[in-house]
């Protein structure tokens, strides 16, 4: 009975909520998905959740049900004020935040958090800045949960190490991926179908989560981090030519990090060459 005096206060309006092609809007309308996001958040009554671009809601009902605090960030006008009135008395109540604000813009620490995690399903085309504005973010989330399109997650996943690197069906390592583990320990969750959304979109999608972030392996390391980025961008700024190329000026020497990787290319060296190679004083 409550869900139909709901239905009735919105019905309308929720009719007329078209998707905006411009900020990558695609609803998520699968039941079992938005419950394995969660799932995969691990939520409880104590957690904060940043929500990026929660369209009509259905993974912020979700969220809330868990008992924990959501802080909803919507760009687009016409949502958010759907959302003030679909949730008016979690807003009231300070479980769930509102913010009509670009993600990128927004600034986590104006909530003086001590730790959040982010579970969302965020605009497909501003995944790689969503992830670098977080990862390396003085207020990193604790954990990420989210819904990108399939072929990006495998690009984030790559390949697991040296001692998997056969069983992985020959992925490579990229600038994503490398970029991701530098913070956190990052798995595929699930695939979703195109069809699961609404309006549909052309490829399927996949939930990742990236746990465990921290900078710790900068620290325990004692690896300089701005280093250990200079020469990863440099050694990926032309995939198909090897290190020996990318890396010309960079003065390696005859240092043995540098002689054993030098005639592979970037996409071959895990994480922790790169390091090796960070870490070589010239």
């Amino acid at each position: 009975m409550t869900h139909s005096i709901k239905t009735q206060g919105h019905g309308e309006y929720h009719r007329t909520m078209k998707a905006k092609k411009s900020l990558g809007q695609n609803f998520l309308k699968s039941e079992p998905a938005l419950r394995k996001i969660v799932e995969a958040g691990e939520v409880g009554r104590e957690d904060v959740i940043l929500e990026i671009g929660p369209g009509k809601g259905a993974l912020t009902k979700k969220l809330l049900e868990q008992g924990g605090q959501v802080i909803a960030i919507e760009k687009d006008r016409e949502l958010f004020e759907f959302l003030k009135t679909k949730f008016v008395n979690e807003v009231n109540s300070g479980s769930l935040v509102l913010v009509h604000e670009d993600i990128l813009q927004f600034s986590i620490s104006n909530f003086q958090l001590s730790k959040y995690k982010i579970i969302a399903n965020i605009p497909y085309n501003i995944t790689g800045a969503i992830l670098k504005k977080f990862l390396t973010s003085r207020h990193q989330p604790e954990r990420m949960v989210l819904m990108v399109q399939k072929e990006v997650a495998h690009r984030i996943v790559g390949r697991h190490g040296p001692s998997s690197a056969k069983s992985s069906e020959g992925k490579k390592e990229s600038l994503l991926s490398i970029s991701v583990k530098a913070y956190g320990v990052p798995r595929l969750v699930m695939k979703v179908p195109a069809r699961y959304f609404s309006p549909s979109p052309k490829v399927d999608s996949v939930v990742i989560a990236i746990t465990d972030i921290s900078r710790k392996i900068f620290e325990e390391t004692d690896t300089n981090e701005e280093k250990f980025w200079e020469i990863v961008r440099l050694g990926f700024a032309h995939k198909r030519k090897k290190l020996s190329g990318n890396l010309k000026s960079m003065n390696f020497g005859d240092e043995e990090a540098f002689v054993s990787v030098k005639n592979k290319r970037a996409e071959d060296l895990s994480l922790f060459q790169w390091i090796s190679l960070a870490k070589i004083q010239f």
